[in-house]
């Protein structure tokens, strides 16, 4: 994610900077695998839809309260069309993950969602024109082969749920190439469009699947939204603070706490074949950032 400025964040460079960025980081992804963890319990009692309703709302309630006055008029986009698909793919990403977990393990859909980082340079090489090498592509094929070990179709133990959080890592992917060509807009316009439609379109679909809400599970409606804004909040403000190259491996720590929680709240740990797809994945990932790492400082112009 490119660093910002909109929000009156001043990025800077100082050891200071970098390692803030990490700790905030970490606290975001803390946050949002909570989320998750929130939303396998919400699907547990209530349509999938309703679930992703309440993720959204909150967010709209959070971002319209922060942007006050400015927020009708950050939809102005110069690519409104594009805007808005990158809009849905973020959606859809949200619905096929919350999807996921009323069937497999949370460490399980964490590990297969948390290939979309190789998938966006595979997308960026063959839509966006970027260069990529042979080493870049084994890492590809590499994280892939690490999906599938999780998965395991034809070996007896495949569950078609692990499926969608396959394809929402491309969906995410998708969105994150799309968020590249429309960075001529704000922040805050893509944030804007981002929880309005996702909003709207979950408000247009949530009456057909819609339950009474038990007030034993109120806390989890409030809390789901909440976590879903403050956590993508505390992203944008940890890459505005440090180096996106240093602070982004920090991101994995979402297969630590989905292991944690999948075993403090559900009894459930993941099987050795869902730890060597994850460590599969996580490598070819850590290998993909340290070659763009790489070639990111190698192409930067040198002041002398």
């Amino acid at each position: 994610m490119p660093k910002q400025t909109h929000l009156g964040v001043v990025p800077s460079h100082g050891q200071n900077d970098q390692t803030r960025g990490i700790l905030i980081l970490l606290l975001a992804i803390f946050l949002f695998t909570l989320m998750d963890a929130t939303a396998k319990y919400l699907g547990q009692h209530y349509p999938v839809p309703q679930v992703v309703w309440a993720r959204f709302m909150g967010n709209l309630v959070i971002v319209a309260l922060y942007f006050r006055a400015s927020f009708i008029p950050s939809l102005r986009s110069r690519q409104p069309g594009l805007q808005f698909a990158r809009a849905l793919t973020q959606l859809a990403s949200a619905s096929l993950f919350f999807t996921s977990l009323q069937y497999i393990g949370i460490a399980e859909a964490t590990a297969i969602m948390d290939i979309n980082p190789v998938l966006i340079t595979l997308g960026a090489g063959l839509f966006l024109g970027e260069r990529i090498g042979w080493r870049r592509i084994l890492g590809i094929v590499a994280a892939l082969i690490g999906a599938m070990i999780i998965i395991r179709p034809g070996m007896g133990v495949f569950h078609p749920a692990a499926v969608l959080p396959l394809i929402g890592a491309f969906t995410y992917a998708a969105g994150a190439l799309l968020t590249r060509v429309v960075r001529t807009d704000s922040l805050a316009t893509s944030v804007v469009w981002s929880v309005l439609v996702g909003s709207v379109a979950t408000s247009l679909v949530v009456p057909f699947f819609w339950q009474p809400i038990q007030m034993e599970h109120l806390w989890a409606f409030v809390i789901i939204g909440l976590l879903g804004a403050v956590s993508q909040a505390l992203i944008v403000y940890a890459f505005s603070l440090a180096e996106a190259g240093a602070i982004a491996p920090f991101g994995y720590t979402s297969l630590i706490w989905a292991a944690l929680w999948g075993w403090m709240f559900w009894g459930v740990l993941p099987d050795q074949w869902t730890v060597l797809g994850a460590v599969i994945i996580v490598v070819a990932g850590l290998y993909i950032w340290s070659r763009e790492n790489r070639t990111a400082r190698k192409d930067a112009p040198r002041h002398e």
